[in-house]
């Protein structure tokens, strides 16, 4: 049938008064009970059973059915979950498959709070689903109870449908009247007023003397709620009917269990330790926090439990951490941004096979350039005028982040505010955080974790964390004494002789940024904690070069994060905070003074604070008390700040569950191989599991000439080398890349700029030194791209020079043929880039992980 064409409901009368229903046409009942509703669908599916329809029935709730059994209606079921999105888009795939001019009956809108437990998302099922359903002519029914919902959520709905109508009885439902609330692109003098329906005589007439008019607002006025209800969202009067019941010393242990369930987590592991350990004033304060409704997210739930877990077991160590005063945009928001936006349908179609990949930019830019809506921007206001002018971070915190699977480390954005200038500014530069954070889970990055995880079906909804930027301002930069990242377990040794289970610390001064990256100058501090101040190296000279360059800040001038030289810093800094993070280079000072040169020569070290025996056994202690409660090791992310009394107070900003892997062993490491038959051999310079590999291809980035191209070039060889990896990934072909420098780093200088995603589908990285160049490899222990190697499984290996690399030819490559004319843009870079095919080789990879023993032979 065409578009607009009439009818036919099964009720003549209404169809007079509505001028008749027309194909494409959503109507919504707005009922008192599903009795209500029944009066008009049953004549409707009736009717189209008479006119031969295509007639659907959506069966999701759990009230009884509306639409018996019978071979003229198709019944389809879909199983009403807590995922929003799974169940929309089942919805849509059915709407589409049985395409143009099908009849529907839908179950009562009203039974998604039992999922959802927000008015926001039904109406936000019904403002992605009515137009879908216009588009394809159909026609649709659906109820909803009166009284259930907020008016924001009606006037979405309302919005949206093309019909609205108000059905009302009296206590006998012998008399009923229906009030058109929206009828699209029809009018008529009397359309809207209150009708009155006599079932027996099928009569359906329009309300005009006074008597009549008074009986039915008696009889609408019987059902109404307070206006302060009707306000009020179903979500916040859960909430409130809570609080009230333990403001009075009534039980609420049922509610908090289902406040754990529809705002703390889905992760079933999770949600155990939150019941254990959260009080009800917990929840209370979580929600009297936050933004909108749905789920805090992982970040947000790691790092509230972990506190929890601390001020439960550890008073001691509880005093000293220091109070956290977040907020939390609920994961809800993420999705009404997207469908008050008009982009759902890019949303769902970049779920699909086809478009994951292709149509993640167009979903990101969607993402980075929406607006929000005037109740989430006051929302936002609120937040702001908490903070003050005190700088705060929006950081991510999505569903699926920082469970026992899931780390998702560095894979979405996290944006420091300076938090400066007029109220219009501030609240420009938070909502472009919030839309930076947004857009990053559409990144290549992000979207390939998920991928390799089998997470690409899941909801993967971003809530938010927004912290206040722990630290104190030091002239023009604002910054904490130190932050950094802690391990419970550390699986890989950087020292001798030191215990994995003690724990381990990246440490830096300023903020944690440099903790988790890889750029120039970040050499973090690395904290066994059973021996807090020992280093790998020997002498001064040695910490002093290997040491933290610069220190990330907050700079309130420039409303901008930089990385500071510690040149430039020193002077701001107090006498007191330079005792805790800096060390005097006495080599390089005694040089001077036999010179006649009387100068302090510092370098970052953070040597005063890992002797505050105290603070380092309270780190230990409280990674440990964590990691028995969550029965496997953790990661924590933190910030330490110190006062001229030397006071200090810890903040624990992050907690997540560790992935440490097993190693099964058994791998023998050939012996007597012939010298001219290995490519590379290392010891004590590797992490990852045992294996034995037959590689199939190895890609080697010569160090010299990569030094010499251009810097604008290098981001080139980074691309270059994601190509490879997407062309050769899931084809089973096993894969090695030897790189200069660092892989992971956002500084070419300091080696190729390779993000994780252009590296995940190797089986192993190596990272060349070459002292010609200056490149130097860095095992980051704790730092993301680490993570990623764990989570992976990917083996890492070094070219140090010395006793650590027993042999490393890649003269012999040259033997092989170079693919790398295949790949796009690889023909003029092949003089610095080899894709070398061993394919027809015995070429294989042995790492025993026991000995820290790697071979590579031909």
């Amino acid at each position: 049938m065409a578009a607009f064409d009439r009818v036919l409901s099964g009720i003549p009368a209404l169809d007079q008064v509505l001028d008749n229903i027309r194909m494409g046409d959503n109507v919504v009942w707005r009922v008192s009970d599903l009795d209500e509703f029944r009066r008009f669908a049953d004549p409707f599916v009736e009717q189209a059973k008479k006119d031969g329809r295509n007639i659907i029935y959506f069966r999701f709730a759990s009230h009884p059915e509306l639409v018996p059994e019978c071979p003229e209606v198709k019944r389809i079921c879909v199983p009403l979950s807590h995922r929003f999105e799974t169940f929309t888009v089942e919805i849509h795939k059915a709407i589409e498959q049985e395409g143009r001019d099908a009849f529907y009956v839908f179950d009562c809108l009203s039974e998604l709070q039992t999922a959802w437990a927000t008015d926001l998302m039904m109406g936000n099922f019904f403002r992605v689903t009515c137009p879908f359903l216009f588009i394809l002519d159909t026609v649709a029914f659906f109820p909803i109870i009166r009284g259930r919902h907020s008016f924001n959520a009606i006037t979405k709905i309302m919005n949206t449908t093309q019909l609205f109508l108000d059905v009302y009885s009296d206590a006998g439902r012998e008399t009923v009247y229906i009030r058109p609330q929206k009828v699209w692109n029809r009018s008529s003098e009397t359309m809207f007023l209150p009708h009155l329906y006599k079932p027996t005589e099928g009569t359906i007439r329009p309300i005009q003397d006074g008597v009549q008019t008074s009986r039915f607002y008696q009889v609408m006025n019987s059902y109404q709620r307070t206006l302060e209800e009707q306000y009020v969202d179903s979500w916040d009067r859960f909430f409130t009917q809570a609080k009230v019941l333990h403001e009075n010393r009534i039980p609420v242990e049922e509610q908090c269990g289902r406040m754990c369930n529809i705002m703390m987590t889905r992760d079933e592991r999770l949600r155990v330790l939150v019941k254990k350990h959260f009080k009800p004033e917990d929840y209370f304060r979580v929600r009297d926090h936050m933004v909108g409704t749905g789920m805090v997210g992982g970040k947000t739930c790691g790092m509230l439990l972990a506190r929890a877990i601390i001020r439960n077991l550890a008073p001691d160590i509880d005093s000293v951490l220091e109070p956290h005063d977040s907020f939390y945009v609920g994961s809800d928001v993420f999705y009404t941004y997207i469908v008050d936006n008009d982009f759902w349908d890019i949303r769902v179609r970049q779920r699909t096979e086809e478009g994951y990949f292709p149509l993640a930019g167009e979903l990101a830019e969607r993402l980075r350039t929406g607006h929000f809506s005037r109740e989430i921007q006051e929302q936002f206001t609120h937040i702001l005028e908490y903070y003050g002018q005190d700088p705060y971070i929006v950081r991510s915190s999505s569903i699926l982040e920082d469970g026992f699977d899931n780390a998702f480390a560095g894979k979405y954005e996290s944006v420091f505010c300076a938090n400066r200038g007029t109220p219009e500014e501030r609240l420009e530069e938070f909502e472009n955080a919030v839309r930076t954070v947004y857009a990053s889970s559409a990144s290549l990055s992000a979207l390939d974790y998920r991928k390799r995880r089998g997470l690409d079906k899941r909801d993967e909804q971003m809530a938010l964390l927004v912290m206040r930027v722990s630290g104190s301002a030091y002239g023009s930069y604002y910054m904490p004494c130190a932050a950094g990242v802690g391990y419970s377990f550390s699986p890989y040794k950087f020292l001798n002789d030191i215990d994995s289970s003690a724990g381990m610390l990246r440490l830096v001064a300023g903020l944690g940024t440099s903790a988790v990256d890889r750029t120039e100058g970040s050499y973090p501090r690395l904290v066994s904690l059973d021996k807090p101040e020992v280093t790998n190296f020997t002498t001064v000279a040695e910490k002093h070069q290997f040491s933290q360059r610069k220190a990330e800040v907050v700079d309130l001038k420039t409303r901008s994060l930089n990385r500071v030289p510690l040149d430039d810093l020193e002077p701001v800094l107090p006498a007191y905070v330079k005792n805790q993070v800096l060390e005097h280079d006495t080599e390089a000072e005694a040089s001077l003074h036999e010179r006649g040169v009387w100068r302090n020569i510092c370098f970052i070290s953070c040597l005063g604070l890992v002797r505050n025996r105290e603070m380092m056994e309270k780190m230990q202690r409280m990674m440990q008390l964590i990691q028995k409660e969550y029965g496997e090791p953790v990661d924590i992310e933190f910030t330490i700040n110190v006062s001229e009394s030397r006071e200090y107070m810890i903040n624990l900003l992050q907690c997540r569950p560790l992935q440490v892997f097993k190693d099964g062993g058994g791998v023998a490491v050939p012996e007597n191989v012939p010298a001219e038959d290995i490519l590379l051999e290392t010891r004590h310079a590797s992490m990852g599991l045992s294996r034995q590999v037959k590689v199939d291809r190895i890609v080697y980035v010569d160090p010299v000439k990569y030094y010499q191209l251009p810097y604008n070039e290098k981001t080139a060889i980074a691309a270059l080398i994601g190509r490879i990896n997407w062309k050769y990934r899931d084809t089973g072909m096993h894969l090695m890349l030897l790189v200069p420098g660092r892989i992971g780093t956002s500084s070419p200088e300091l080696g190729v700029p390779t993000a994780f995603s252009d590296i995940s589908g190797f089986d192993a990285v190596c990272e060349i030194a070459e002292s010609r160049t200056g490149y130097n490899p860095e095992l980051s222990y704790g730092s993301h791209i680490f993570q990623d190697l764990v989570e992976a499984q990917i083996l890492y290996t070094a070219v140090f020079p010395g006793e650590r690399t027993i042999h490393f030819r890649p003269e012999l490559l040259r033997q092989v043929p170079n693919r790398i004319g295949e790949i796009p843009g690889g023909e003029e870079k092949q003089d610095v880039v080899c894709l070398a095919d061993v394919s027809a080789l015995d070429c294989r990879l042995y790492h025993d992980l026991t000995n820290e023993h790697i071979l590579l032979k031909f």
